[in-house]
């Protein structure tokens, strides 16, 4: 080590200080417009909506701060509970079929044995792309029991067409159209985590003598576990917020779906119908807890399954 080495100094120059500076004041002025827009558009409104949680408003005697009052009423509500009901039916029968027929069409177009495989890929995923306003009117003319395309079918071939839209069935409906609209949507994540699968996995395999099967079953699926645990918390979500099916029906179907028919939809027709919003944003709340709880528990259970296999 020479006296020239000991001399020098991790210390920054005046003019290289002076330069990290610049760079870190253009570094934060970049990202100051975000940091407002998600002040301003997120956290102000969750905030605000956390104060009126908080609060009951009343006819007479206006807004009262009542704790949580309205917090402890949510629990003890009858309507919300059917609702959660609902959620967790359509949570249990259409997440899985969705993700199911997901996987089987990602697998089909990554074998390379589908014909026109692009062409396949964008039908399957243009669904995703119409607004799902459009999709929920679509789906409620064809169920229409007077003047739907499925009852018009069915009274051409002579039979007697099904009530989609009665109680037993509207739930049935509302999964259909969630699962026309997001196949192709998880389709698409799926298929990608597939392309990024090593080729030399595929190439072992195929030297240990596995079929087209026991390669998907033994080295596909292990790979894009990741994919589906992501798909599956998107999903479990989704199922939380729905609100538009319920809201476009409801006009069609107006005896099989009430107001609390979804927790989301409760909570709408609380604060606009009903003039509650301190109850609404109660609900909002409870029901953003009931979300993190519930995709926490799906989250802990697909990685310990990982873990184990």
């Amino acid at each position: 080590m020479t006296a020239l080495s000991l001399g020098r100094s991790n210390t920054p120059t005046p003019s290289q200080s002076a330069q990290r500076r610049k760079l870190r004041a253009t570094a934060y002025a970049f990202i100051t417009p975000f940091l407002i827009a998600f002040v301003a558009m997120l956290l102000v409104p969750i905030g605000y909506a956390l104060y009126l949680s908080l609060f009951k408003t009343q006819i007479i005697g206006g807004s009262t701060f009542v704790g949580l009052a309205n917090y402890l009423q949510a629990f003890t509500d009858p309507q919300l509970y059917a609702g959660l009901f609902r959620i967790m039916l359509y949570l249990v029968i259409q997440v899985p079929l969705m993700l199911v027929l997901a996987v089987f069409f990602a697998f089909a177009i990554d074998s390379g044995r589908v014909r026109g495989g692009k062409f396949v890929r964008l039908a399957i995923f243009v669904p995703y792309a119409i607004p799902g306003v459009i999709a929920t009117l679509m789906w409620g003319y064809f169920y229409g029991n007077n003047f739907g395309l499925i009852a018009q079918l069915f009274r051409a071939l002579g039979l007697v067409p099904p009530n989609l839209l009665s109680s037993q069935n509207i739930l049935g409906s509302m999964m259909n159209i969630s699962t026309w609209a997001f196949v192709g949507y998880n389709m698409i994540i799926i298929y990608a985590a597939l392309r990024s699968i090593p080729h030399e996995l595929y190439d072992a395999a195929e030297v240990d003598g596995a079929g087209q099967w026991r390669i998907a079953w033994s080295v596909k699926l292990p790979a894009i576990r990741p994919a589906l645990i992501l798909c599956l918390i998107f999903s479990v979500i989704g199922s939380f917020q729905i609100f538009t099916e319920p809201s476009l029906l409801q006009p069609l179907a107006p005896t099989t779906i009430d107001n609390a028919f979804t927790p989301t939809f409760y909570a709408y027709n609380l604060a606009f119908v009903n003039e509650e919003p301190s109850y609404a944003a109660a609900i909002a709340f409870t029901l953003g807890f009931a979300i993190m709880i519930v995709s926490y528990v799906v989250q802990l259970t697909a990685q310990a399954r990982a873990r184990n296999s």
